[in-house]
């Protein structure tokens, strides 16, 4: 019923239910959406975005792929992962296993405080651990290259984010709030684009599907301007003409709890060419 609903216009309340339900529940519901509308793609080619929707879109980004013109952009965040802090630590010696197959886990909801920590939190943290002051979340130079770099580290990994604790659960349903909710002049919210226009074209462009969307960030758009999620977020909330809160706000922590939720069990694959 909450599908039918969905599709009959009634809004993603129609989806996911006026109440709180079960993760898990949301996340069947909405990948069963996404499997019977588009019923002949396989469910990991949703993290290539509108390609997977595109036959020669998908030729283009895998010739991009072959030789990215980011790649310099790549080794000057490696640049910065591997050059040790004035203590002699780096960034691998504050992370388990270095680094690796660990962003497919974040975001995570923190008891001790009480928030939701996502990959960049995580980063700031070790550079203050170790004396060095936070980057801004939307430096492209320090930051997001860091972060794009960092996050290749997990490449193919499933996602895997835990919503476990009451209070976990609280934070993804304020990030399902989030997404559901119409905001702007234009009267938007995420879902209306992702979920109920997903596959449609707008602009010259296919709307991309929200499944998969979260583990194939950052990305390069146009190959050199780089997005982290949160910025893509700023960037979503200016063209429906609201805005834009800071990357790194609560509210875009929230959503990006409950965004990447959704995705669990697809491949991650950070740092690739968008239009």
């Amino acid at each position: 019923m909450r599908l039918a609903a969905l599709v009959l216009g009634a809004g993603l309340s129609g989806m996911f239910g006026g109440s709180a339900a079960a993760p898990e529940d949301d996340r069947r519901a909405y990948v069963q959406f996404f499997q019977a509308r588009f019923p002949a793609v396989p469910l990991d080619d949703y993290v290539l975005g509108s390609f997977m929707l595109n036959a020669a879109g998908r030729r283009h980004y895998e010739d991009i792929m072959a030789f990215p013109p980011f790649e310099p952009d790549i080794d000057r965040g490696r640049a910065l992962w591997e050059t040790p802090f004035p203590n002699g630590r780096t960034y691998a010696d504050c992370l388990p296993d270095g680094g690796r197959m660990l962003a497919g886990t974040y975001p995570r909801y923190d008891a001790e405080q009480r928030r939701v920590v996502t990959f960049e939190m995580l980063l700031n943290r070790c550079r203050t651990d170790n004396g060095e002051a936070a980057y801004r979340y939307d430096d492209r130079d320090t930051m997001g290259v860091l972060t794009a770099y960092a996050r290749t580290l997990s490449d193919g990994m499933r996602m895997a984010i835990r919503v476990e604790s009451p209070e976990a659960v609280a934070r993804y349903e304020a990030g399902r709030a989030f997404f559901e909710r119409r905001i702007g002049q234009m009267n938007f919210s995420c879902a209306n684009c992702h979920v109920q226009n997903a596959g449609r074209v707008m602009r010259m462009e296919v709307i991309s599907p929200a499944l998969g969307q979260a583990p194939h960030f950052p990305v390069f758009r146009g190959g050199d301007a780089l997005y982290t999620l949160h910025a893509r977020y700023t960037r979503c909330m200016e063209q429906v003409r609201a805005e834009p809160l800071p990357m790194g706000s609560e509210t875009f922590n929230d959503l990006e709890y409950f965004h990447s939720y959704m995705s669990n069990g697809l491949p991650l694959k950070a740092s690739v060419y968008r239009r």
